[in-house]
């Protein structure tokens, strides 16, 4: 599947999702946020997947919002500019939803709106010398729609000074705060990439998916005798499960479980 704005190839249980605007640094306009939407969606209903990798041509990861659909914001109604930014904000809840982990491979600067397609990721490599930046103050605007994802992945108070300020800060740094996980040389990027997404397919394919849908509804919560409860039913589903018996019994008998098999 492939568009003059996205390319999507898939390569046994791992699909790739290629941002493909390099001559506007991968910049957002309708036409590739549709696709995005669209193309998380349907590759998240699929069973057989059990990693996606979100990466983009060029030098730029993301720069944002393209600048000639920015000069239709002026003309927009309020209504139409919230019907507009709808879009967006559906666009990243598809991939911060999407069922299959996601790992950003970022290869280039990320700027407003690509800072929040980082964040939905659920894995994060960059290159060093990548830089991070959330510019949208300096236009007059805000990071509205990329918010919740930015400050669960940045904390409230990184957030409040990269919010008002729109600082660049560098890759380290966005490791430090915990919105990278890996910060690595460009010749040792895609290695990393396969390196984590080996380790992602290795595990239990249902597994995996449970694992990424706890964080989500355990993060932030008080522990109560309800999430208690909640955790020990989870864990007794995945435990009777075809899949839970199959990886207890190999681990025992040490011998490899269906989904490690070549």
């Amino acid at each position: 599947m492939t568009s003059p704005l996205l390319h999507i190839t898939t390569a046994g249980p791992v699909a790739r999702v290629t941002l493909n605007r390099p001559e506007v640094r991968n910049a957002f306009n309708e036409g590739l946020i549709a696709e995005l939407t669209a193309a998380f969606t349907e590759l998240g209903q699929r069973e057989d997947l059990r990693a996606i990798v979100l990466a983009a041509e060029g030098k730029a990861f993301c720069a944002g919002a393209d600048l000639n659909w920015m000069q239709a914001f002026g003309r927009y109604s309020w209504d139409e500019n919230h019907a507009d930014a709808t879009k967006l904000a559906d666009m990243l809840w598809a991939i911060y939803a999407c069922p299959v982990p996601v790992v950003a491979r970022v290869q280039g600067d990320v700027y407003a709106g690509g800072v929040g397609l980082a964040a939905c990721a659920d894995v994060v490599v960059a290159v060093d010398s990548a830089g991070f930046c959330l510019s949208e103050a300096r236009l007059g605007l805000l990071p509205a729609t990329i918010a919740p994802y930015v400050v669960r992945a940045l904390g409230e108070q990184a957030s409040r000074r990269y919010f008002v300020t729109a600082e660049r800060f560098s890759a380290a740094e966005a490791r430090r705060l915990g919105l990278v996980h890996e910060v690595v040389a460009a010749d040792a990027l895609d290695a990393t990439v396969a390196e984590l997404v080996a380790a992602i397919t290795a595990n239990g394919p249902a597994a995996a998916r449970a694992c990424k849908r706890l964080v989500k509804d355990v993060a932030g919560r008080e522990v109560t005798p309800a999430l208690r409860d909640d955790t020990a039913r989870r864990i007794a589903d995945i435990r009777a499960s075809a899949e839970g018996r199959e990886g207890v019994r190999s681990f025992l008998n040490k011998t490899r479980p269906a989904w490690q098999q070549p």
